[in-house]
C-alpha cells in the first residue's frame, strides 16, 4: 500500500459498536499514514492492570466507564493520532465532546446479524465473551445496545458502513473523507 502523507496536526479517531472493525481499520490507517495507533480499551487495561472482562467483574461497569473517561480525555489531548475508542465510550456525552473535538470522528457501523457472526468467529477462536453481550440472546443484546446508542452514534463527522467492506476498503474512504484542512489548526 501507498504510504498517504497527512499533516500530522489532528486525530483520526474511529468509533463503532463492537466488532464493526474498529481495530482492524486503526492498524491499516497506522500503516497508510505513518500515524501511531492508540486503542482506548488497550490503554484502559494497561492502566488498570486486568482485562476488561475482569473490571467489569471485579468493580463493575461504572469503574471501567470511570477510567474510559480519563483515558478518552487524555487521548484526545494529543494530536498525530489514530485513535481506536470503545463501542460505548461516543455514547457517554462527556466523551463524546472530547472525541468530536479532539479530531475527526468516523463511525465504523455493522448491521446485527454481521456483529453477531463476527464476535461468534471471535469466540470460536478461543477470544473472551464480551461482558456486555454475556446471556441467552446476544443478537437480541446487540439490537437492543445498537438501538440505545444510535442517537450518539449519529453525530459522528462521518459514518461508514463496513457490511461488504474491507478493513482495507473502509481505511481507503476513511483517508477519502478526510480533507487537509480538517488537519490545520
Amino acid at each position: 500500500m501507498a504510504f498517504v502523507d497527512l499533516p500530522q496536526r489532528n486525530n483520526i479517531i474511529l468509533v463503532g459498536f463492537m466488532a464493526s472493525g474498529k481495530s482492524q481499520v486503526g492498524r491499516i490507517l497506522s500503516e497508510r499514514t505513518g500515524m501511531p495507533l492508540v486503542d482506548a480499551d488497550t490503554v484502559v487495561v494497561e492502566r488498570a492492570g486486568k482485562s476488561i472482562e475482569q473490571i467489569f467483574a471485579d468493580a463493575g461497569e461504572e469503574a471501567f466507564r470511570s477510567l474510559e473517561r480519563e483515558v478518552i480525555a487524555e487521548l484526545c489531548g494529543g494530536v498525530g493520532q489514530i485513535i481506536s475508542a470503545g463501542g460505548g465510550a461516543f455514547v457517554a456525552q462527556d466523551n463524546r465532546q472530547a472525541l468530536l473535538t479532539g479530531g475527526t470522528v468516523f463511525c465504523l457501523q455493522a448491521r446485527p446479524e454481521t456483529i453477531y457472526h463476527r464476535l461468534k468467529a471471535d469466540n470460536d477462536s478461543g477470544q473472551a465473551v464480551r461482558p456486555l453481550l454475556a446471556g441467552s440472546d446476544p443478537l437480541g443484546r446487540i439490537r437492543e445496545l445498537l438501538a440505545q446508542r444510535a442517537e450518539a452514534y449519529g453525530q459522528a463527522h462521518h459514518r461508514i458502513d463496513t457490511d461488504e467492506l474491507t478493513p482495507e476498503e473502509v481505511a481507503g474512504r476513511v483517508l477519502s473523507s478526510i480533507t487537509i484542512g480538517e488537519f490545520w489548526e
